[in-house]
């Protein structure tokens, strides 16, 4: 865990918690809103093939946990961290227009 907090410049073990927490509530969070978008649009399991409908999720997915990521870690106070965070992920995704510096 020493090695962890180091490498992400965190300070106690309350802030390494709360990035774990943020973490796990963006997993999720991404998928579901991801698939309820998908929902909106008409793309259901029952109208596309399970392929075609998980691989169209996984891809509208990519892009929105970076975004997420950011206003949940903004949210639980750990925006410094998130927002270098999900603008490194966006970079690696080539979404590094939206953030340039």
């Amino acid at each position: 865990m020493q090695k962890l907090k180091q490498r992400w410049g965190i300070r106690s073990n309350f802030q390494l918690v709360i990035i774990f927490i943020v973490f796990a509530i963006n997993g999720s969070a991404s998928a579901k809103i991801g698939i309820f978008l998908m929902n909106c649009i008409g793309w259901t399991k029952e109208t596309l093939h399970p392929v075609l409908f998980y691989t169209i999720a996984c891809i509208l997915i990519l892009p929105l946990y970076p975004l997420l990521l950011m206003v949940v870690g903004w949210l639980f106070g750990q925006s410094e961290f998130f927002f270098k965070f999900g603008k490194k992920m966006l970079n690696r995704l080539s979404f590094g227009l939206l953030f340039k510096q």
